[in-house]
């Protein structure tokens, strides 16, 4: 077991907001020389796009690569013991891993077993994966560590017919609420990071064209992924003793504040 590592674990590394948050990370934390060197423990289904994001990090950061499907209670088991068994701590979590699969579709004409799948991966992935953060993270010295969700502004303000998508992110702010106040006294913190409107395959349809609240379609502003990166990193540079409910970080002058 290798000792006094700072262990990050990113479910969804395979691109998009989870390959530039792990970039980010590896440019602002401690590479395999410092006293504590960053570990970044990258998840995804496809071990090829996962190794590309790999490819991307900064000469010197330590690199665990997994494959599995963070939705099999079985998968991530084996993935939170292989960081336990080989580094002894996780000191963050992203519950990243999430799917948009019926993205304007009215819920009357959505096939139920398509809903299921993306509660099954925007929920229960986060819910198993929080799950086995915990056990690692309240017995470990010193105690405790960080839980970030992705969540959406879709938590607080929905897009029209993007009924799966908008419950599965109210779910999260709920466990993310949940695993703040249960996690007290670990020592774990959680904080919900909605994000709006990052370029990215899953979100750029936006600037192509969005329905808005009246019905018309809107092209709207997009931000640079790097942003949530960067926003990733700077909740993983806070101490344990500060605990951020909830963040937001969105395109400047998306329609989402005020009127449109």
């Amino acid at each position: 077991m290798v000792q006094d590592y700072r262990v990050i674990l990113i479910t969804g590394a395979s691109g998009g907001i989870g390959r530039a948050c792990a970039i980010a990370l590896s440019h602002a934390l401690p590479s395999s020389e410092a006293p504590e060197p960053l570990v970044l423990v990258l998840s995804g289904r496809k071990i090829a796009q996962i190794r590309q994001t790999a490819n991307q990090l900064r000469e010197g950061t330590v690199v665990e690569l997994v494959v599995g499907d963070a939705t099999s209670e079985r998968d991530v088991c084996k993935m939170f013991d292989l960081v336990k068994e080989k580094y002894g701590r996780l000191d963050m979590l992203f519950n990243n891993a999430g799917v948009d699969l019926l993205n304007s579709v009215p819920l009357e004409d959505a096939e139920m077993a398509i809903f299921r799948q993306v509660l099954d991966v925007n929920i229960m992935a986060a819910v198993l994966c929080t799950r086995e953060a915990i056990k690692i993270m309240k017995n470990q010295t010193p105690q405790g560590g960080r839980i970030v969700n992705n969540g959406s502004i879709s938590a607080m303000s929905p897009r029209p017919d993007s009924t799966a998508y908008t419950v599965s992110k109210h779910a999260i702010l709920g466990l993310s609420k949940s695993t703040s106040l249960d996690g007290r006294k670990y020592h774990i913190c959680c904080t919900q990071l909605d994000i709006g409107n990052a370029q990215t395959a899953l979100g750029g349809h936006a600037s192509k064209g969005c329905k808005q609240a009246d019905g018309s379609m809107k092209s709207e502003p997009m931000m640079d992924v790097e942003n949530v990166g960067r926003t990733l990193a700077y909740l993983a540079t806070l101490p344990l003793g500060a605990d951020v409910q909830k963040l937001i970080i969105l395109a400047s002058g998306m329609p989402f504040i005020g009127r449109g």
